[in-house]
């Protein structure tokens, strides 16, 4: 890809944006990050590009911006509806995503992984299970690192696991894995794409441009991933946790197995499995899929699905006070995330939940807090619809805690109610950004009070 003398644009002043700024400017191009919030309202330091060389234009985005350039790079928290990007498509200015950046860096072959719930736990795990196959591998995309960072870094002989979110895939044409997965579908981030066939559809972009030579792994348990296979120009491969398949990678019994041209290759057995959970028995089918069609062997896998005990903020144990363990599952931002959390639990939680409400329906995750949540504690924008859905599900007045904006205060009343055999459980079913700059940031806040105590 050459961009030497010219003319870049990018837009969003995130992870992404300072990678693609500096990758261009290294490659000789004369670039300007552009972000809609003024400097002094974004929390990262702005010295390196500065240094660098590259224009930094803060504020309202006037079609001047566009004068001159030649392409644009959009960070994925950029909707592609803005009027400067319509401009640009209406200017005939090619507007490409740092995925897609990344893919035409890139020397190594990619493995990409999507879905609403699971995708890092299954990336980090599909990272080390590669290692097992190939001297170097990268490891980025939605995960916190740029991907076209690793690009850069891997040589030919490496392989890059990624992480896509749909945010990533709407500014894609020949992003072309050798391996995607994709883990399921459940309404997410409706209010960016308008409606569930626009979001399912960004997510199979991630396989569109894949052919007979390259692979796709599917969730059967799922039916919209199920239904993806009719749409696929490439080999798929099934996984389930649910039904014994005759080819694809299932249970068979207790042990985790791939089944592929004839030949049943074993892996370990669920208790065997360093995560723990239905849902993680899922992440490590897909995992282990994805990187046994980029090389690696069942045998070489094994050591790795049972040393890996999981991802930061995702289903966490953090501490036990006077016989109560405490979790940490801050990247549950959907109802369906925090649905397998509580099933991960057979009853006796004690949950703190709300924040940044996405507007889902809470029927279902309210109807298993009545089965599973002794008491539930409620914080921040989306507490008073959580209220009203929990008592329609069933609770009582009395299991229901407010606590405002405050975790200090949530965890200390989750600390006064629990007493064992309960457990407490941070699973908000929604963003964070009402309290906090991330999820992340949300749950060692959580950590923090919890090693407090």
């Amino acid at each position: 890809m050459e961009l030497k003398d010219q003319k870049v644009l990018v837009i969003g002043a995130g992870i992404s944006g300072f990678a693609a700024a500096k990758i261009a400017k290294h490659m000789g191009a004369e670039v300007t990050l552009s972000d809609a919030k003024q400097e002094q309202d974004i929390k990262y330091d702005f010295s390196e590009l500065r240094a660098a060389g590259i224009r930094l234009m803060f504020g309202p985005q006037a079609a001047e911006l566009l004068d001159g350039v030649q392409l644009i790079l959009v960070s994925p928290a950029v909707p592609l509806r803005i009027p400067i990007l319509k401009e640009a498509v209406a200017r005939g200015i090619r507007v490409m995503s740092e995925v897609e950046l990344a893919y035409r860096l890139a020397k190594a072959p990619f493995c990409a992984v999507t879905g609403t719930n699971g995708k890092t736990t299954t990336v980090t795990l599909l990272g080390l299970l590669l290692e097992t196959a190939y001297p170097e591998v990268g490891v980025g995309g939605n995960i916190g690192i740029p991907l076209s960072e690793e690009a850069l870094r891997i040589g030919p002989d490496g392989c890059i696991a990624a992480e896509i979110s749909s945010y990533q895939m709407e500014a894609t044409e020949e992003f072309h894995p050798h391996v995607s997965a994709i883990l399921n579908v459940t309404p997410d981030h409706i209010v960016r794409h308008g409606d569930m066939g626009t979001y399912q559809a960004m997510k199979e972009r991630v396989f569109a441009q894949e052919t007979q030579d390259d692979y796709l792994v599917l969730n059967y348990d799922d039916e919209h991933t199920r239904s993806m296979a009719e749409r696929a120009h490439c080999q798929v491969c099934f996984f389930s946790r649910r039904q014994e398949l005759e080819e694809g990678a299932c249970l068979e019994g207790d042990t985790l197995v791939i089944r592929w041209k004839g030949t049943t290759h074993r892996l370990c057995t669920v208790n065997e499995l360093g995560i723990k959970g239905g849902h993680n028995v899922e992440n490590a089918l897909a995992a282990a899929a994805a990187a046994f069609f980029a090389g690696a062997k069942a045998e070489d896998m094994r050591k790795v699905l049972m040393a890996f005990k999981g991802v930061e903020h995702r289903i966490e144990y953090v501490r036990d006070v006077h016989g109560v363990p405490y979790y940490n599952d801050s990247k549950a931002t959907n109802t369906d995330s925090a649905i397998k959390a509580l099933e991960t639990f057979p009853d006796h939680i004690i949950l703190i939940a709300g924040g940044d409400d996405k507007l889902t329906d809470l029927t279902e995750f309210m109807g298993l807090v009545k089965e599973r949540v002794d008491e539930l504690i409620l914080v921040g924008d989306a507490a008073k619809r959580f209220h009203e859905a929990a008592v329609k599900a069933g609770l009582s007045e009395d299991q229901i805690h407010a606590a405002g904006y405050s975790m200090e205060k949530a965890v200390e009343t989750a600390h006064r109610l629990a007493k064992a055999p309960q457990v407490v459980l941070l699973s908000p079913a929604c963003a964070s950004f009402d309290m906090y700059d991330g999820f992340e940031q949300r749950g060692r806040d959580f950590k923090r009070i919890v090693n407090g105590l």
